[in-house]
C-alpha cells in the first residue's frame, strides 16, 4: 500500500460473474403456457422470441425478468455508492470495510469533461462548462483538502488510534470497492433512473459520476441480454 495520494476521474465496472441471457426471461414467461421448454426450443424461433420480449416489457409483466443474475465490481467515490444503496430491492452489495482494513490514498477529482456550474432552481436546472480557473480552482482545493485529511488519518493510524475511528476524517471524494450482485429488472429501474437516455420516456437528471458508472453497467447487460436490453430502450426505458 502506497502512503503517496492518487488522483482519478474514471470509475471501474468488471463483470465478475453472470448467469443471464434473453433465453432466461423466455423460459420463465412461457412455462406460464407451454410448461417446462428446452432450450431449443426457445430459441428455434427468434422473430417470435423477440416479440415475446418486447411484449412483455411494453405491458410490464416484470416478474419473468427477474431469473437472471449478474455481480459486478465497481471502484468509485464513497458519494456515488451512498446514491447507488438508495436501490436496494433485487440488489445485494458487498462493500470494502474501513474498519478491518486501512484504507488506500485513491482519490476523485473531476477532468474537463465534468460539467461544473449548476444553473436554474431546483427540479429545473442544468449543468454548464466551468471555466479554466473553476476548474483550477476544484482541482487544487480538492487535492489539498485529500492530502491533509490522509496525514489526520495517518497520523491517528500511527497513534494507535483503532482504524473505525480514524476513518471519520477521510471526506467522500475517497474511493471505495464493492460487489453488486441484481438482475435485469433491478437493473432497468437502476438505469431508468440513473442516465440520461434519449429514448427514455420519463426523464432523468443523474448526477454524472453514477451516471458514468451506469452506462458501463449497462453495456454490459446490453452484451449478455441483447433483446430485453433493445426492448427496454423501444419500450421508453421504463422498468416493467
Amino acid at each position: 500500500m502506497t502512503d503517496t495520494p492518487r488522483f482519478r476521474s474514471d470509475m471501474t465496472v468488471e463483470l465478475v460473474k453472470h448467469s443471464a441471457a434473453d433465453t432466461d426471461v423466455l423460459w420463465a414467461a412461457r412455462v406460464s403456457t407451454a410448461g417446462e421448454q428446452s432450450l431449443e426450443e426457445l430459441e428455434k424461433d427468434p422473430e417470435r422470441s423477440k416479440g415475446l420480449i418486447n411484449y412483455l416489457m411494453r405491458d410490464r409483466h416484470g416478474s419473468p425478468f427477474e431469473h437472471n443474475s449478474m455481480t459486478f465490481f465497481i471502484s468509485a467515490p464513497l458519494f456515488v455508492f451512498r446514491e447507488f444503496h438508495r436501490h436496494r430491492v433485487g440488489w445485494s452489495y458487498n462493500e470494502e470495510s474501513g474498519r478491518y482494513r486501512q484504507l488506500e490514498p485513491v482519490f476523485y477529482v473531476p477532468d474537463a469533461s465534468r460539467r461544473l456550474v449548476q444553473q436554474g432552481r431546483p427540479g429545473k436546472y442544468e449543468f454548464v462548462e466551468g471555466t479554466p480557473e473553476q476548474l483550477k480552482t476544484v482541482e487544487e482545493s480538492m487535492r489539498a483538502s485529500y492530502e491533509q485529511s490522509y496525514r489526520a488519518y495517518q497520523e491517528m493510524l500511527e497513534a494507535g488510534v483503532a482504524r473505525e475511528v480514524a476513518r471519520a476524517t477521510l471526506p467522500v471524494g475517497l474511493y471505495s470497492s464493492m460487489y453488486a450482485t441484481c438482475n435485469a429488472r433491478s437493473l432497468m429501474h437502476f438505469l431508468g433512473l440513473r442516465t440520461q437516455h434519449e429514448m427514455a420516456s420519463v426523464p432523468s437528471f443523474p448526477q454524472r459520476e453514477i451516471e458514468m458508472v451506469a452506462e458501463l453497467m449497462e453495456a454490459e447487460w446490453a452484451r449478455l441480454m441483447p433483446l430485453t436490453h433493445a426492448a427496454f430502450n423501444t419500450n421508453g426505458r421504463v422498468a416493467p
